[in-house]
């Protein structure tokens, strides 16, 4: 499931730091999975790669913001 901008944006910083840790413990798990062979869906890794993308650039916006201010 792909996350969108805005969902990531209400979410608070401390559910957005988790969620990017699930993220990467999910990609490891997928990249492990497509390593023996057993993965199914191929393109559930690009989607995860991407979803974790969103959350480290929404993230670095927000830090750069609150450093302007």
């Amino acid at each position: 499931m792909s996350l969108k901008p805005k969902e990531i944006r209400k979410m608070s910083k401390e559910e957005k730091i988790k969620k990017l840790n699930e993220l990467r413990a999910e990609l490891i798990k997928l990249r492990t999975q497509a390593f023996l062979g057993t993965l199914t869906n191929i393109g559930r890794i690009k989607i995860t790669r991407k979803n974790i993308a969103r959350l480290l650039t929404i993230l670095r916006e927000e830090e750069l913001k609150s450093q302007k201010k």
